[in-house]
């Protein structure tokens, strides 16, 4: 009876989830020895570093995990740590048998990989792509987030990613693998993460030159471990410089959607940005025009921006074979900046806001065309 009770209680110890990397601790070899005597489960996990951020909470997990056993009335966890051979061990299941510094999301990858451009800056490109991201995820999609605007990093303020200090907080790392922060179900990786300065009450400037910014956005896509994804976004910086062009080489099978506002100005430009990625090999699927009328209580309409730039945008990327659609409208909204400043996005804390309305209806069009799998190698091996 005993040796049963042990047994259920290590099924359950072994189902708890990591919150970091999002797998049992059975699979990721973290549970140790359980022993039973009477009612009271002596339980053992080793956890993947010295001061491991989510400690807490999966002691919290598993002490709950053994305590929901029949026949369980106390438990005792033991927390320690794995050795270095067991957490290399870790790193090269996770890993999956790809090389170190071997990007995942290459061309016969299943993830589907979103860059999501501008033009100009100042067209609410980030609050735009933080927002998908997050109404991704609420419809059930695995969704990570690069912030690759490195100078002008704001993907960790937008979600709420910011500890104490008010900076975004430091990844975990398991020897040379970075584990992303977790918000509102989606895994996000900034700049801001690694400047890091005591005392100081925002993260530091980045003064950095063409290779600086390939080797961030090559260390982003290889060296971060995400998991299995179903789409992976890319907050790009606005124009068509370096970060761009390393992008085009690393990913030049990613699909683009291109962020404008009514403005001509804009619109423009955002052109601009859409042709560059396509002589990259890249293809544009859409345009989100931002910052379009908004009505008033009188019922009116306040078209700030003008009107007209979305649809500019999508009739010049549109081309023979290959129609490139305005897949939203979002009107200026204050709930919309105000989430931002909060680090709420407004298509959980408003839903019933017309510019969340308009951001889910662009999500549930990109969430109904996953990555396919004609023309791609498998990495399957036939049994015999």
């Amino acid at each position: 009876m005993t040796v049963d009770l042990a047994e259920r209680v290590r099924a359950a110890v072994a189902a708890v989830t990591d919150p970091e990397l999002r797998r049992p601790l059975g699979e990721l070899d973290m549970v140790r020895d359980i022993d039973v005597h009477g009612t009271t489960a002596a339980v053992g996990i080793a956890l993947t570093i010295v001061g491991c951020p989510a400690a807490d909470r999966i002691e919290r997990d598993v002490r709950d995990a053994a305590a929901s056993v029949a026949g369980i009335d106390a438990v005792d966890v033991r927390v320690g740590v794995m050795s270095p051979d067991e957490r290399k061990a870790l790193t090269e299941k996770l890993r999956g048998g790809r090389a170190k510094r071997e990007m995942p999301f290459g061309p016969d990858s299943l993830t589907r990989v979103i860059a999501v451009t501008s033009g100009k800056g100042g067209v609410g490109k980030s609050t735009l792509t933080a927002n998908l991201a997050v109404a991704l995820a609420a419809r059930g999609l695995r969704v990570g987030l690069v912030d690759a605007d490195v100078h002008g990093f704001s993907i960790p303020g937008l979600l709420g990613l910011i500890d104490a200090d008010g900076l975004p907080p430091a990844p975990t790392r398991i020897d040379d693998l970075i584990l992303p922060p977790v918000a509102y179900g989606v895994k996000v990786i900034s700049i801001g993460m690694f400047l890091r300065r005591p005392g100081a009450d925002a993260a530091g400037a980045v003064a950095w030159r063409g290779p600086m910014l390939h080797r961030t956005v090559q260390q982003f896509l290889t060296d971060v471990f995400f998991g299995d994804l179903d789409v992976l976004l890319l907050d790009m910086p606005p124009g068509t410089g370096d970060v761009a062009i390393s992008v085009g080489q690393l990913l030049p099978h990613a699909d683009v959607l291109v962020v404008t506002t009514p403005q001509a100005a804009a619109s423009e430009v955002a052109v601009r940005s859409g042709t560059v990625a396509r002589q990259t090999g890249q293809r544009v699927i859409g345009v989100v025009e931002n910052m379009s009328a908004m009505t008033l209580p009188d019922g009116t309409a306040l078209d700030l921006f003008g009107s007209g730039g979305g649809e500019a945008v999508a009739r010049a990327l549109s081309t023979e074979g290959d129609d490139v659609p305005l897949l939203a409208s979002v009107p200026l909204s204050p709930a919309l900046r105000g989430g931002g400043d909060e680090g709420r996005p407004v298509v959980l804390t408003s839903p019933d806001d017309p510019a969340s309305r308009a951001i889910d209806a662009a999500a549930a069009v990109l969430a109904r065309n996953p990555r396919g799998l004609a023309g791609r190698a498998l990495r399957v091996t036939p049994s015999v």
